[in-house]
């Protein structure tokens, strides 16, 4: 079983190799802007990342990181290529209604495959909108290295 492992393993990282050095993996872009707030302010500094996440073999790709302004607002854009669509997803670190607890809040947020354009810089950008960080988030965790 392990041997049937490795293998699928050593094929899936030949065919990602490959597919780099003839061309096939396609560039693709993404942006995401929006507005973070910690019961009704705006929640200014917060750390805010967003990766293409991998779900084969290969680690996910970090494309753009940043913080928010004094408005809570961030705009963060990248890209990367890929054999099929990227998956972006916005990761947030934040410590809104946290207290004294260790390490910060996160979560992430999918962006949907219709945000994803050809090309080094996105044509379009997704709108997260104005995102409370007071409530729990689905998924979140805690995380101290990020």
């Amino acid at each position: 079983m392990l041997a049937k492992i490795s293998f699928v393993i050593t094929v899936m990282a030949l065919l990602n190799l490959a597919s780099t050095d003839i061309g096939i993996r396609t560039k693709q872009s993404v942006g995401v802007k929006g507005y973070l707030m910690c019961d009704g302010k705006p929640a200014a500094d917060v750390r805010v990342k967003l990766y293409d996440i991998d779900r084969v073999v290969s680690m996910d790709d970090k494309l753009d990181d940043g913080k928010t302004d004094a408005r809570g607002y961030f705009e963060l854009s990248g890209a990367t290529r890929e054999i099929s669509t990227i998956d972006p997803k916005l990761y947030v670190y934040h410590d809104c209604n946290d207290g004294w607890k260790p390490c910060q809040r996160r979560f992430g947020i999918m962006i949907p495959d219709k945000f994803v354009t050809e090309g080094e810089i996105p044509s379009r950008f997704y709108d997260a909108g104005i995102i409370e960080l007071a409530g729990e988030f689905s998924g979140e965790t805690r995380d101290c290295i990020h």
